[in-house]
């Protein structure tokens, strides 16, 4: 059992082997929190003391609610037919259930059988606005995780209806305020750099308005204690299972405690509850550790991989590619696509991925998305034709979609232009900031129908095994012809429910194409899009110094198998950088590895070279994928930037180490290695050097033969028996 009640005093113990987490009710039934952080065996609650009247601005209410006295900024906040926002919530009830509810109509971590997980849900209400609000905390046996999320039901015995204008998927509080914030901000090929500050006074929140996780935020933020690094201190992660806008918000009150809450933005956001209709928040994955952001990350991977991911990818290893995007773009034809194929797969490659411009008349990209049929000018044969003929020859093939936008210069609007996002009298924008493209209304059935007919009809003209899933633009113009007036301000989050419903029943139609999810590179980059897809492409900046950053960042959160990353052209089409080709590829192998260039462009020194490192990488592959991931020289700290992936059993590792600007008359570096057995006896492949994990982990390897601006160098080891 990892949750218990106390009766007589009111106590919720929430544990497993490493964490504690305590709630209790006071007073006429307030649930308010108490502790989380590091395993409790027996807690006595010896500092609770008893006030002979609650002050609810003081008190940490599990779900904070406005108007009764709390003066900090709630967790929830509803509007009643008579105009009043002021609510109280108090207990009911709770029940304590094996396993895992799943969420309705939202992706969720998961168990296969019940006794990996037990769940708590704690039912209150606010009799007078007729509101009920269930709250489930899991806690996972095997993971040093607690997940959280909200319904909110309305119960209105007067058959009166309730507007919710915010309905967050928790909050917390802590006594103290003496933390950092980490957050994961940036741009358009510039996804999640790291950036951390000290908490003070006031509101310091990340958000997302673009419909869309977005490339500016990701739903992750993380409480560091202070001085926490890589391997010690306090850390509480914090990262939402949703895909559009979102709130993360941290306050600091005027007694210098913390709360923290996280779920779907507010912002331009109203649901109206109907007597007996529910509204489900997504839910929100905390993290705690004392050992520092790199357990954090790794419980975050094992738990991504084994309970976020689904199908038959989840732990299969992912095949080496080639796509054409950065070597063609749209000029291509069935000889050239053959011809780079073919390429690919005399140097080893597994899989061949056509990207954007094989349908309709796409010669740019302002015209034809939502004309999913194939252009016989550039595949006169047909797609079929060139499928089979690419993959007899051994090399699988792939195919990119962005299902859910629509050119004006289409098909498909001419005939149903009331099938985008649009509000009534007003031209939708369609800059060529935003490629020239709508969106589709995914709340509506009829659109989604169309696309999985669409969809379906393509992938099941021939043997793709894997498809790009593209999102170029932000949701703009919101509106839908479906939906009454008093329901548009839905329309945000019904896009992401019915983009969730669109997934589940493509996913599952085809169940052996293996998909990875994109949007502009890494704007919908969450655990909302691991549920139906195990992979993203991590950000269209291709340029692997600027890798080196993105990457860094990606893994504080999410695993190494979920990360699409590929060697292209130099000088860099994002950047116009010069790179080596072993360091492209040492950056790319800390992925899903793959190229996005011409092959046939390559001197016969040049194949050889990628011939080589396609086999190293086959050799590595379900260490990078499938391994633990240890951070150790960070590149927002210094010019170097080193990782190491090793099995779980500890027997092999893969080490990369990359260096920015070379530095004259430098002795070579010295890198403490993370990980290892300290036991074990380790061989460095390709050296003479054999040693101890505990050698390797405290003294450390030097970094001889790394020289130049921007050189890098890996390296594998293996257990002696």
């Amino acid at each position: 059992m990892s949750i218990i009640f106390n009766e007589e005093n009111k106590m919720f113990h929430l544990f497993n082997d490493k964490t504690s987490y305590v709630m209790q009710l006071i007073d006429e039934g307030y649930l308010t929190h108490i502790y989380y952080g590091k395993r409790i065996k027996n807690y006595q609650l010896i500092n609770t003391t008893k006030v002979k009247e609650t002050n609810l601005d003081i008190i940490s209410q599990e779900y904070a609610s406005f108007g009764t006295g709390d003066f900090r900024t709630p967790t929830y906040e509803i509007v009643e037919e008579n105009g009043s926002s002021t609510s109280e919530l108090k207990y009911v009830k709770h029940e304590i259930i094996a396993g895992k509810p799943a969420l309705s109509e939202l992706p969720a971590t998961y168990v296969k059988h019940n006794d990996e997980a037990e769940t708590l849900e704690i039912t209150l209400s606010d009799d007078i606005v007729g509101l009920t609000v269930v709250l489930s905390y899991t806690i996972y046996n095997d993971y040093n995780v607690i997940t959280r999320s909200a319904k909110l039901i309305n119960t209105n015995s007067n058959g009166q209806k309730i507007n919710l204008q915010k309905a967050l998927s928790f909050s917390m509080n802590f006594e103290h305020s003496n933390f950092d914030l980490l957050q994961l901000s940036g741009a358009w090929c510039r996804e999640k750099h790291i950036y951390k500050r000290a908490l003070v006074p006031g509101i310091q929140s990340i958000d997302s308005k673009r419909g869309m996780s977005s490339h500016q935020q990701n739903p992750f933020i993380v409480l560091l204690g202070k001085n926490t690094n890589e391997d010690n201190g306090e850390v509480y992660g914090f990262n939402l299972v949703y895909s559009g806008n979102f709130l993360g918000e941290v306050e600091v009150d005027q007694f210098n405690c913390t709360r923290v809450q996280m779920g779907i933005n507010p912002f331009d956001f109203n649901w109206e509850l109907t007597v007996g209709e529910e509204f489900q928040t997504p839910e929100v994955v905390m993290v705690y550790t004392d050992q520092g952001l790199g357990d954090m990350s790794r419980t975050y991977h094992k738990l991504y991989r084994n309970k976020l991911c689904r199908g038959k990818y989840q732990f299969e290893e992912r095949p080496i590619l080639i796509n054409n995007w950065e070597a063609t773009y749209f000029n291509f034809t069935a000889e050239k696509i053959e011809e780079i194929a073919m390429t690919g797969k005399e140097l080893g490659m597994e899989l061949f991925v056509l990207d954007d411009g094989w349908f309709g008349k796409r010669d740019s990209d302002n015209c034809s998305l939502g004309d999913w049929v194939v252009d016989k000018r550039k595949l006169p044969d047909g797609l079929d034709t060139l499928v089979n003929k690419i993959t007899k020859q051994g090399i699988r093939f792939g195919l990119w979609f962005e299902p859910e936008m629509v050119s004006p210069d289409s098909d498909l609007y001419r005939a149903h232009p009331d099938w985008c996002l649009h509000v009534p009298n007003r031209e939708p924008k369609q800059s060529k900031a935003q490629r020239t493209q709508l969106v589709l209304d995914l709340s509506r059935e009829d659109v989604r129908n169309e696309i999985i007919r669409m969809l379906s009809n393509i992938l099941e003209s021939a043997p793709i095994t894997y498809v790009k899933w593209d999102m170029n633009r932000g949701l703009s113009d919101l509106g839908s012809s479906k939906l009454q007036s008093n329901k548009q301000r839905e329309i945000s989050h019904r896009y992401v429910l019915g983009f969730y419903n669109l997934l589940e029943t493509i996913t599952s139609k085809f169940p052996n194409v293996l998909f990875e999810s994109c949007a502009s590179g890494g704007g919908r980059f969450d655990p909302g899009m691991l549920y139906y897809m195990p992979q993203t492409w991590t950000s269209d900046d291709t340029d692997a110094i600027e890798r080196l950053k993105i990457q860094y960042g990606t893994s504080l959160v999410y695993p190494a198998s979920s990360m699409g990353s590929h060697i292209s052209a130099c000088p860099n089409h994002q950047v116009g950088r010069t790179t080596s080709l072993e360091t492209r590829g040492n950056v790319a192998m800390s992925g899903n590895f793959g190229y996005e260039l011409d092959l046939t462009k390559f001197s016969n020194e040049e194949k050889e070279i990628v011939k080589a490192q396609v086999a190293h990488y086959k050799e590595i592959r379900h260490i990078v994928q499938y391994g633990e991931f240890y951070r150790i020289l960070s590149p927002f700290e210094s010019d170097e930037t080193s990782w190491i992936y090793v099995t779980q059993d500890k027997t092999e590792a893969a080490m990369f180490y990359f260096k920015g600007l070379e530095v004259p008359n430098m002795f070579p570096k010295k890198i403490k290695l993370k990980g290892l057995n300290p036991n074990y006896i380790y061989q460095i492949e390709g050296t003479d050097i054999v040693a101890g994990g505990d050698e390797l982990m405290y003294s450390g390897i030097e970094t001889t033969g790394v020289q130049g601006d921007f050189s890098s160098k890996s390296w594998i080891l293996k257990a002696l028996k």
